[in-house]
């Protein structure tokens, strides 16, 4: 499971995920993770392991912690594997503290949202 990179440029093993995290302070830091590890067990193991360059910007519990890829929030149950991250490279995502999460929306509902604000602006001729 995640295990703490203390060393930038360590080879990274085939069968684990690099994940460069960082911080809204622009502070990185990098662990190791399985592909099967969730956002969930992700947060756990970063904030029982807080890395010491990170001590202004500890947290009180994992829970009000949350990762960001590609710029929507992963929920709890998320795997890296699910993200179709490859083992073997590193990939980036942000930490932040939040207390809640917005639901997720799907694609469907954000279209039908879309559709019935550009139809309320439109005259039809």
């Amino acid at each position: 499971m995640g295990d703490s990179v203390t060393a930038r440029h360590r080879a990274i093993p085939d069968d684990k995920i690099c994940l460069r995290l960082i911080l809204v302070s622009g502070k990185t830091h990098e662990f190791l993770f399985s592909p099967s590890d969730t956002a969930y067990y992700i947060t756990q193991h970063v904030h029982d392991n807080w890395p010491e360059g990170w001590k202004d910007e500890a947290v009180s519990s994992h829970n009000i912690l949350k990762l960001i890829y590609h710029g929507r929030f992963l929920h709890g149950n998320v795997s890296l594997g699910a993200l179709s991250l490859e083992p073997g490279k590193r990939s980036v995502m942000h930490l932040v503290a939040r207390e809640n999460l917005p639901e997720p929306a799907t694609q469907g509902q954000r279209n039908r949202e879309k559709t019935s604000e550009q139809s309320c602006c439109c005259t039809i001729v």
